[in-house]
């Protein structure tokens, strides 16, 4: 298993990790989802975490944005501990963006409306100032002339592209511009093989154009993994069973990432029946 990389402070040779979990413990009520989950998120890294339903992946997403905070355990942005209740309005220098896996855009509102929101909402700008950088998200995400229309009006693939969008939004009048770090929730799934790939390649897209930072992507899907993320890690009952290059899929021993990726009911992953 690759190390984990710990915070070391006044150690010019050791770089601060943009996020970082140590010894993560989450449970819903009896079930123990979480389990001592160690996770380095560097500058310019694209992660997967993969592994069988009901194993923790997306409760990992919802810790490092704030949706719900670890039993034990502690969250590090930018090398500072943080506490859940801080994640959204403190500055840590780092701004974090979530697509959800059903886009979960607001039906009764526009596009413009939909990906505008926080701007709406936060900041001081004016309605023409938004509508600018609405227009200016969206071609970057591949989608003009769409601002009046509402998510019934638009397809899976468009509704993720609109996510997308909202994600990457930022206030440009903002003191400083923090680095970013976009969260994916399957961000592949329910789409035809077409569809994929044009939300594959936009993933790496905004990375490329320096849109973003870094991101993480949970996943099932091969093409996903493979042709968006460059670090994996295999989780399976809240634990990391293993971190290593996408790059060794196929030829590393672990039984985790060999059965995971044959499809085998033979092996250590056992099926789990909910998905946390």
């Amino acid at each position: 298993m690759e190390p984990v990389t710990y915070l070391i402070k006044n150690n010019s040779n050791v770089v601060t990790p943009l996020l970082e979990l140590r010894g993560v413990h989450k449970s819903f009520g009896a079930n123990t989802v979480l389990n001592g989950v160690d996770l380095a998120v560097h500058t310019g890294e694209a992660i997967a975490i993969i592994g069988p339903s009901g194993t923790g992946k997306s409760t990992i997403l919802r810790l490092i944005c704030g949706l719900i905070a670890p039993d034990a355990g502690d969250v590090y942005i930018n090398g500072n501990l943080v506490f859940s209740e801080d994640i959204q309005d403190a500055n840590y220098g780092l701004s974090i963006g979530m697509v959800f896996q059903n886009a979960a855009l607001f039906d009764s509102l526009t596009v413009a409306e939909n990906v505008g929101f926080s701007l709406f909402e936060h900041s001081h700008l004016s309605k023409r100032e938004i509508s600018r950088l609405v227009e200016h998200k969206l071609a970057l995400v591949g989608l003009e002339n769409i601002c009046d229309r509402y998510p019934s009006e638009l397809s899976g693939g468009m509704r993720k592209r609109v996510s997308f969008a909202r994600a990457i939004m930022d206030d440009p009048t903002a003191k400083t511009q923090n680095k970013k770090v976009l969260l994916y929730d399957e961000p592949t799934a329910g789409l035809d093989p077409v569809a994929s790939t044009i939300i594959e390649d936009l993933m790496r897209s905004l990375r490329e154009q320096q849109v973003c930072d870094s991101y993480i992507v949970v996943t099932h899907q091969d093409s996903t993994i493979r042709r968006t993320a460059d670090r994996l890690i295999v989780l399976y009952r809240g634990s990391v069973r293993y971190a290593g290059n996408v790059s060794t899929i196929d030829t590393t021993d672990n039984p985790y990432v060999r059965q995971f990726f044959s499809g085998s009911t033979e092996g250590p992953i056992q099926l789990l029946t909910k998905e946390v």
